[in-house]
């Protein structure tokens, strides 16, 4: 059962698939690194500027377009690789905020430097994320963009949940997919019990307690919501869904008021076939930094992240292969009443596609050079190395606890039985008596 808002049927989002988008945690872009990805397959980098301000620009240098990859980044100046230019922000009269050259070569292209300007997209910093603002054609200032749409409708703290009350954990996760697949993956509330079911700990989520809900969808020129119910005398909220376009979906566990989790993931169209999600998992419960450290709670909590999406991947990975095909076409998928969430996302974007069509913008073909394609997958799935280091840093761990214990047990064991040996070889030395 799907119940809609009549006042509210003919509303959908009004923003489309240009826009605010998260794309890294304040924590991952530290001074002096570069931080590379990209949009629609243009590749882009992101650095902090001499006031610790994150930058977002056109991976490209305008003297000869080498990429910055291998370049540096020293007290907010940005460095290429192939001829040393330092680009430093700098801010006129006129209010024009640009990442000029200052150094070439030598003194005797000064001149021609000062007219090289990177050029970049809006970039902020708020809630320990970086946030660009993307329209595929990127601008020497920010200060050229038309922002046709606000953040904060963006912020989780916008539905209610108190993030100052919360801690959480983080990930970042690679697909070789379409990331709009990604999408609809996360606004699916029944493949969690049957494909999760038995990664996922506790045991009110697995193929066994598998259910219907009644579902009650909500959309503005914002967002969409799904709030999903279970169906019988218990009514309370099971799960609430939120996707604010262009990219990101909110999950709360029960009501937002009431949540002691809130899961908040956003995606990342990097390329064709391409994708990132930065997956957060706040808390308002296991608060202590040392009982978390001692429980490995980071670690373990990033194994069942990857474990997770690993499951997915395939699911994603066939089903983006089918839709190129042709194979998904109006009327050839059947849907759920649950599936209501993801009839609403896909007219959403489908809508957004042929207003924006921002895959045109920066079109590849099978000619083009998959190099930044390629280096950005270092995440898993994609990429399972970084699931293998965590598992061996738990390895590790778990053995230097385990080691620590057996000792202080060996050491309850015998430690009365050093003593006492010990007290026994004093009485057994013979006393000297001395003479006066």
């Amino acid at each position: 059962m799907t119940v809609e808002s009549p006042t509210e049927k003919a509303i959908t989002p009004s923003v489309g698939l240009l826009g605010w988008y998260s794309v890294c945690a304040s924590q991952l872009l530290k001074q002096n690194e570069l931080y590379h990805l990209s949009m629609y397959n243009e590749p882009l980098v992101i650095y902090r500027d001499k006031e610790n301000k994150p930058r977002c620009i056109k991976d490209s240098c305008p003297h000869r377009s080498a990429s910055f990859r291998g370049g540096e980044s020293k007290n907010g100046e940005i460095i290429c690789p192939y001829h040393g230019a330092r680009y430093t922000t700098s801010c006129n009269q006129d209010g024009f905020d640009r990442i000029t050259c200052n150094h070439i070569v030598d003194s005797d292209y000064d001149n021609f430097a000062k007219y090289l300007h990177l050029r970049q997209y809006p970039c902020v910093e708020q809630g320990d994320y970086i946030y660009i603002y993307y329209t595929g054609e990127a601008k020497t200032s920010p200060n050229d963009f038309k922002i046709n749409s606000e953040l904060e409708p963006s912020l989780p703290e916008t539905y209610g949940f108190d993030l100052a009350d919360s801690k959480f954990e983080e990930v970042f996760i690679d697909f070789k997919c379409d990331w709009s697949r990604i999408i609809e993956n996360h606004l699916d509330i029944l493949h969690i019990f049957w494909l999760h079911g038995n990664t996922l700990p506790g045991n009110d989520v697995n193929r066994e307690t598998i259910k219907s809900f009644n579902q009650t969808i909500n959309k503005d020129q914002y967002h969409l919501r799904s709030v999903y119910n279970e169906k019988g005398n218990k009514k309370e909220e099971f799960i609430s869904q939120i996707f604010i376009p262009p990219g990101r979906v909110i999950i709360f566990k029960g009501s937002p008021e009431q949540a002691r989790y809130v899961q908040v993931l956003d995606h990342i169209p990097l390329a064709h076939n391409r994708a990132r999600i930065i997956v957060r998992h706040y808390r308002k419960f296991l608060k202590n930094k040392f009982l978390c450290k001692l429980l490995l709670f980071k670690q373990r909590q990033q194994q069942v992240f990857y474990k997770i999406f690993s499951e997915d991947y395939l699911v994603l990975q066939t089903q983006t292969f089918n839709e190129q095909m042709g194979y998904m076409h109006q009327g050839q998928n059947k849907l759920l009443a649950e599936d209501k969430m993801i009839k609403h996302f896909w007219d959403w974007h489908q809508q957004s596609i042929e207003k924006e069509s921002p895959w045109t913008i920066h079109p590849t073909s099978a000619h083009t050079n998959t190099i930044h394609q390629d280096m950005l997958m270092v995440y898993p799935p994609a990429n399972p190395q970084l699931s293998h280091d965590v598992q061996r840093i738990i390895d590790r761990k778990v053995a230097v606890r385990l080691f620590s214990i057996v000792i202080i047990i060996l050491a309850f064991i015998f430690a009365p039985n050093l003593v006492q040996q010990i007290k026994s070889g004093n009485d057994s030395i013979p006393m000297v008596e001395t003479q006066e």
